[in-house]
């Protein structure tokens, strides 16, 4: 594997990482009536996405030298 394909690898397994988590911390939907707040969150898609962001990063990693 080449160095740019390495690169593109690592960025792109970065920011799908960060984006995962970030879906995951930051509330969905939130309704708030004076003293009254609801925060609804649905994390499903978030931990698929830092699962991606890992694969993408360690497949970077184990890739052959030539």
């Amino acid at each position: 594997m080449n160095k740019n394909a390495k690169m593109i690898l690592i960025i792109l397994g970065i920011v799908l990482v960060g984006y995962g988590i970030y879906t995951l911390v930051a509330p969905e939907a939130a309704v708030s009536i004076g003293d009254f707040s609801v925060e609804a969150q649905d994390n499903t898609n978030s931990y698929i996405t830092i699962v991606l962001g890992l694969a993408a990063i360690a497949l970077s990693f184990l890739g052959g030298k030539k």
